[in-house]
C-alpha cells in the first residue's frame, strides 16, 4: 500500500501531546513543528488517526511541499503533483489558502493558480474541458510560510473536536480536543477519582470517561475522506472496531442547573452517562469524594464570562479546598494572570496554552501519589 506524509494539526502548545498520541497509535517517522506533527503512513493510518486522535485538530495528506518565489513556479510545481491519483472526474474540490511572510502574499491569487494547475493536470487523464464538481468533496489547502509552499488534502473535513456528542453547550465552551489534552497533561489514571467542579456542558468529564473506557473519540462521526474513491470503505470499518467498558469514578459539578442538564444530555449522547455523576452545587459547598483524586477544570476567566469579583472569589475557594487536601492533584486553565496569588500557592508546574485565540496558562498542583498496591 502506498505511503503518504500525513500531517496532524493542533493548537500551539499541544504538539508534545499529539506526538505521544501518534506514538501510542503506532505511527512511524514522526516529526514535530509549531502547531503540527507529521508522520509517514498508509491509508489505514489515515483512518486510524482520524478516529483515534484526541488532541489533534485535523488529519491532512501532504500532496507536495516546495520553495517558490513566483506564480509561474507555483503553477508548474503544483501541476507536477499526482492529482490524478487523488481526484476523480467529478471531484467537488475547493482550494483554500493562507500566506505568512512570503513573497506571494495574495492568498486569492495563489488559490486561483493552484486550482488552474490542478484542472490542467486532471485534463491529461479525463480529457474534458469543464469539470462538473458533483461528486465527493475534497478540501485542498495551499499554505505559504516564508516562501515554502505546502499543499495538503484535508481528510477530516470539520475539525476533530466535533466529536458528535455535544449537541448542547454553554457560554465559552472548551473544545473537546483541548479538554482531552488537559487530561493527557495531568497524572490522572482511570483507577483514580476524577472531578471537574466547573463542568459547564460536561466536556472535560465526558472526555475523561471516553479516555478511561478507551472509546475512540471519532467513533461517532464521519470524515471527509470516507467518500473518497481511493480509500476503500473497509479501511474505515477496520479502524472503528474498539470500545471497552471499565468501572470509573468521574464527577462533574457546576453552579448552573441548565449547564448540568446539558452535561447529562451530552454524556448520554456520548454513551458514557452511566459512569459520570453530575451535580448542581456551588464550589464553596463542594465536598471531595475521597482521596488521591484529580481535579481538572476550565473555570470562568472574567474576560470571557462571569463577573471579575465572582471569578476571583471562586479562585480563592479553589485554593482553600485543595491546599487542605494534599492527596488531590488539581489542574486549572485560565488567562487570569493573578491566579496563583488568588489561589494562595505557586503552581508546581505551569504550561502556556492557547484556548482558541486566548493565551492561557495551565496551572498544575501535584498531590501525593496513591500507595502502591
Amino acid at each position: 500500500m502506498d505511503k503518504y506524509i500525513i500531517q496532524l494539526t493542533c493548537a500551539f502548545g499541544l504538539e508534545a501531546v499529539v506526538r505521544r498520541e501518534a506514538e501510542r497509535l503506532g505511527f512511524e517517522k514522526i516529526s514535530v513543528s509549531d502547531g503540527c506533527v507529521e508522520f509517514v503512513g498508509d491509508l489505514n493510518d489515515i483512518a486510524k488517526a482520524n478516529i483515534g486522535l484526541r488532541a489533534a485538530d485535523k488529519v491532512l495528506i501532504v500532496v507536495g511541499k516546495f520553495y517558490t518565489l513566483t506564480f509561474d513556479m507555483l503553477f508548474n510545481l503544483t501541476y507536477e503533483m499526482p492529482w490524478t491519483d487523488f481526484l476523480p472526474k467529478d471531484a467537488n474540490f475547493i482550494v483554500t489558502g493562507k500566506s505568512y511572510k512570503s513573497t506571494l502574499s495574495s492568498v486569492p491569487a495563489c488559490q486561483s493558480i493552484v486550482e488552474k494547475a490542478i484542472i490542467k493536470k486532471l485534463q491529461t487523464k479525463y480529457n474534458i474541458s469543464r469539470f462538473p464538481k458533483t461528486g465527493a468533496k475534497y478540501i485542498i489547502q495551499v499554505a505559504l510560510l516564508r516562501n515554502t509552499v505546502t499543499i495538503t488534502l484535508n481528510t477530516s473535513g470539520p475539525s476533530l473536536h466535533k466529536r458528535g456528542y455535544r449537541r448542547g453547550q454553554v457560554m465559552a465552551p472548551l473544545k473537546e480536543t483541548m479538554a482531552a489534552a488537559l487530561i493527557e497533561l495531568s497524572c490522572w489514571r482511570k483507577d483514580r477519582i476524577f472531578l471537574d467542579p466547573c463542568c459547564g456542558s460536561g466536556t472535560i468529564p465526558i472526555e475523561a470517561a471516553m479516555i478511561g473506557r478507551n472509546i475512540s473519540p471519532g467513533i461517532m462521526r464521519r470524515f471527509a475522506a470516507e467518500s473518497w474513491d481511493f480509500i476503500p470503505s473497509e479501511v474505515w470499518k477496520k479502524a472503528r472496531k474498539e470500545a471497552y467498558a471499565t468501572p470509573l469514578k468521574i464527577y462533574g459539578s457546576d453552579i448552573n442547573s441548565h449547564a448540568i442538564e446539558i452535561s447529562k444530555a451530552n454524556a448520554e449522547n456520548a454513551g458514557v452517562d452511566d459512569c459520570i455523576e453530575f451535580e448542581c452545587i456551588p464550589f464553596n459547598k463542594l465536598k471531595l469524594k475521597g482521596g488521591y483524586g484529580i481535579c481538572i477544570a476550565n473555570p470562568p476567566y472574567a474576560e470571557r464570562m462571569g463577573n471579575l469579583d465572582d471569578v476571583e472569589r471562586l479562585y480563592r475557594d479553589m485554593g482553600n479546598l485543595f491546599r487542605n487536601n494534599d492527596t488531590w492533584s488539581a489542574y486549572f486553565i485560565t488567562s487570569h494572570e493573578r491566579f496563583e496569588k488568588l489561589y494562595g500557592k505557586k503552581a508546581d508546574k505551569k504550561r502556556k496554552l492557547f484556548n482558541g485565540n486566548v493565551k492561557t496558562d495551565y496551572y498544575q498542583y501535584f498531590g501525593k501519589n496513591p500507595p502502591k498496591k
